[in-house]
């Protein structure tokens, strides 16, 4: 039977939104910092790049470790625990007198990441029940999603007001808050079963995304892609994880239960998922270069339009939660998915010479699609899953989310870089028609998702691992009380 919460869950909720938004609003904060490392340090650009690479590869790589790790210690104790190791990684980051330094101190911060961001949701749904999610998730998916918007800013600003060690040093309070916070209000859980470790699936997995995504990162420019050391890396990293879905599919017992993937609603929810990440992250990529490069405009400008479509899709997204529990998914996401990429392909199709409200109201009307869609969808794809999947499905929706985006935003820079050879052309119009390409082929890959969202199943799939996956009418008992645990 699920503990009883001794107080009000809505403190798990603090608790949860705290420690995600920490570990969001840490690695955007550090992007304006970039060319201080530089300048403090004596750095290549390349080696600069791990500074934001090294996070994302180690917490790649941590990710697929959260449900082994949740069955063995409990969400609590593991999320706690990389709270704890966050808190470490800053503390390292602040005082740190070498690049070295820096390079341990984002490798650490990234393994707490891959802890703390999968466990959320379970965190959550843990403590509310179904009906109540869609409403909690989008409280929770406001804060995630202002985040990376407001996290340049703020970055830049204490650049300016203090030095670098404080983006380490500013992540202190929140983060031991959240400890604190964590260990009075989540749920004590009780004592799992768990399945023998699939050492060979981790090994296969963690490489694979490991190698990928430095090829990715090492990608800046065609001539990177041409490179023989990147396309083997590229193609090692491709293979591996081939392997592990073949070896996962056959092992009684793999790391992560790709047979998740035959539950209609979760498959549904992923695909729709990934499409809405590249698309993000896609324009978080074009946009600076279609204001600055094309429309001469200040990287001001591009930050006021990020942060227009971040307060959007927060305050869409509290809307859609409280529809996805009164209506279910189809409706709301289906809207947010024609919104959205609409607005996806206005930024494509949008003259230049256009007025900035303009902009604005595009950047605006994208918001509001990614607020009806994203989190919602994400909430309805894992609500289809028992309780004791949770975790599992949301490492997995993660991972390939952050695999697809990156492999996209590479072949995106590739077509970039290839429509910048035409003679007798100007560079602004050279950027203007490969940027509008990659605008239009973005909002066509949202909008051929919506028949995901107008048809998703109304009746609920369950899992079950004697049984593989079975479609269930809604009438039918839940899972046991015995399997319903944090």
């Amino acid at each position: 039977m699920r503990d009883v919460v001794a107080i009000h869950p809505a403190w798990v909720l603090f608790c949860v939104i705290l420690g995600t938004t920490t570990v969001s609003l840490n690695n955007s904060t550090i992007n304006p910092a970039i060319p201080v490392f530089i300048e403090r340090f004596d750095l290549s650009p390349m080696l600069a790049t791990w500074i934001m690479a090294a996070f994302m590869t180690s917490m790649g790589i941590t990710m697929p470790l959260t449900h082994y790790l949740s069955q063995k210690l409990g969400r609590k104790c593991l999320y706690l625990t990389g709270i704890g190791i966050f808190l470490v990684g800053s503390v390292i980051g602040a005082w740190a007198n070498s690049i070295e330094a820096i390079l341990t101190a984002r490798v650490i911060q990234g393994i707490a990441s891959g802890l703390i961001i999968p466990l959320s949701l379970a965190l959550i749904y843990a403590v509310y029940p179904k009906s109540e999610r869609g409403r909690i998730t989008g409280i929770w998916g406001a804060a995630v999603m202002l985040s990376p918007a407001v996290g340049p800013l703020i970055g830049s600003l204490i650049i300016e007001t203090f030095s670098w060690p404080a983006l380490f040093l500013i992540n202190l309070p929140f983060a031991f808050v959240a400890l604190v916070v964590g260990i009075v209000a989540l749920p004590k859980a009780k004592q799992e079963n768990s399945s023998p470790f699939d050492g060979v699936g981790y090994l296969l997995i963690s490489f694979g995304i490991g190698i990928l995504l430095f090829a990715t990162g090492q990608i800046r420019s065609l001539e990177d892609v041409k490179q023989l050391n990147n396309l083997l890396l590229m193609c090692v990293g491709i293979s591996l994880l081939i392997g592990f879905v073949i070896w996962s599919l056959k092992h009684p017992n793999p790391l992560l239960d790709l047979t998740l993937f035959s539950i209609t609603g979760y498959r549904y929810s992923t695909i729709i998922a990934v499409a809405q990440a590249i698309a993000m992250f896609e324009t978080l990529f074009l946009l600076p270069l279609l204001i600055q490069m094309v429309l001469g405009l200040s990287p001001i400008v591009t930050g006021l339009l990020l942060l227009t479509t971040a307060v959007c899709a927060s305050l869409a997204g509290q809307f859609a939660g409280k529809q996805l529990d009164k209506n279910g998914p189809q409706c709301v996401v289906t809207c947010g998915l024609l919104i959205g990429g609409g607005a996806t392909l206005g930024l494509g199709l949008i003259p230049i010479n256009s007025p900035l409200w303009l902009l604005y109201l595009v950047c605006a009307l994208r918001g509001i699609g990614v607020g009806l869609s994203y989190i919602p969808i994400t909430t309805a794809g894992i609500n289809t899953l028992p309780d004791t999947m949770v975790t599992q499905g949301s490492v997995m929706n993660n991972i390939s989310r952050r695999l697809c985006s990156s492999l996209m935003l590479v072949l995106g820079a590739i077509w970039l870089e290839l429509s910048l050879n035409q003679t007798g052309v100007s560079l602004s119009e050279q950027y203007a028609s490969a940027i509008s390409d990659l605008f239009l082929v973005t909002g066509s890959l949202i909008l051929i998702t919506f028949p995901l969202a107008l048809f998703f199943p109304k009746e609920q799939e369950h899992f079950s691992k004697e049984h593989g996956i079975r479609p269930l009418s809604i009438n039918h008992q839940p899972l046991s009380n015995k399997e319903d645990k944090l």
